[in-house]
């Protein structure tokens, strides 16, 4: 059997555009569909150690879903993942202001940040994958960020259970980017995840102050609840007396990646199931990923027939740390000019 894609309706916007669901097969029956609204995972069904099929990526049955309180089930995250504080920066001597959705801060590319954008899309298929390629422009001032950029993501579904996905971007002003992927997992497709066994392949984390924003230069996990180094459960240490735990109401941060090589595409995170047996690693190029518990998930929000409760599923994002504009300290996340930004990220899926 031969990788495959195929494409369905997934409803239309309020000016009448339609959005397409695009189902990719790979040769070993794992399936994801991606919709080019906001390039979001809706479904990714993998196979337990004994090759039975769950849905283990939180989401939405139509479009209407994704535009509401959405809470970035699957998405396409952009400009900038994560957190500006105040959401504003200065660069090149100009100070400029993004959209505050997140209280006084700006969040994951803002209120209509990339994650609502209808992108345009082809697919393509190679002897051992099937891919769906994006792409929007960005204008100048979209969301208050300077410069046009051009922006490619593309979702490669791989026969070794492996879903790739590539960013490329240009812009015409120097500007933040930083584009990572926001699904949900649940490896067992029901109940919570705390009884998930993560290793984080990180040293040190960021410490976060009121609104999550980094406090200060990045912290040693040892001697921590954050000291995933060797595989703990997500619920063993979640319910500590903890400052930081206190901040996020649980795990809400980003971690420092050990990396071999700048940009160098490595595991930075895995993830086990004992129940199910299945297995997520998180690769990236990145120097860090942001680990979120799921702790703003409260039933509100439902779909595919299920209901997202509290700790229902976690978050691996691969990132350039939070805040990064306003931290010369931390590694620059500015794309200039005559620059390409391009960064790989994967969830690779195995049994045990």
């Amino acid at each position: 059997m031969q990788a495959t894609i195929t494409e369905s309706p997934f409803g239309a916007l309020a000016d009448g555009r339609e959005a397409t669901l695009y189902t990719l097969t790979n040769a070993n029956g794992m399936v994801a569909k991606i919709s080019n609204l906001g390039g979001v995972i809706a479904e990714l069904h993998v196979p337990d150690r004994d090759g039975v099929l769950a849905d283990v990526c939180h989401g939405f049955d139509d479009l209407a879903a994704y535009m509401g309180e959405s809470n970035y089930f699957g998405a396409l995250i952009g400009r900038y993942g994560n957190r500006i504080a105040n959401g504003r920066f200065t660069l090149d001597g100009e100070t400029y202001q993004l959209d505050l959705n997140d209280g006084a801060n700006h969040l994951h590319g803002g209120t209509e940040g990339f994650h609502r954008k209808l992108w345009d899309a082809e697919t393509f298929n190679t002897p051992k994958s099937a891919g769906l390629i994006l792409s929007y422009v960005s204008p100048d001032g979209d969301q208050g960020y300077p410069g046009n950029a051009e922006v490619t993501v593309i979702y490669e579904l791989r026969d070794n259970n492996e879903l790739r996905i590539a960013f490329h971007a240009v812009a015409d002003k120097a500007t933040p980017m930083n584009l990572t992927n926001h699904a949900y997992f649940n490896l067992a497709g029901k109940g919570d995840i705390l009884g998930h066994e993560l290793t984080i392949f990180g040293d040190a984390y960021t410490p976060v102050g009121s609104g999550l924003i980094p406090a200060g230069a990045p912290t040693a996990v040892e001697g921590t609840p954050f000291d995933f180094r060797t595989p703990h459960t997500i619920g063993e240490r979640i319910g500590q007396k903890d400052e930081q735990l206190g901040y996020g109401s649980g795990y809400d941060h980003n971690f420092v990646l050990n990396k071999s090589a700048d940009k160098a595409l490595e595991v930075a995170a895995r993830v086990v199931d004992p129940a199910s047996g299945r297995v997520l690693e998180v690769l990236s190029q990145e120097p860090g990923i942001q680990f979120y518990s799921g702790n703003f998930l409260n039933d509100s929000i439902s779909g595919k027939g299920r209901i997202y409760g509290y700790r229902s599923g976690f978050c691996l994002e691969p990132q350039h740390f939070p805040d990064s504009p306003n931290r010369p300290d931390f590694p620059s996340a500015i794309l200039h000019p005559n620059e390409e930004y391009s960064t790989v990220m994967a969830y690779r899926f195995s049994t045990v």
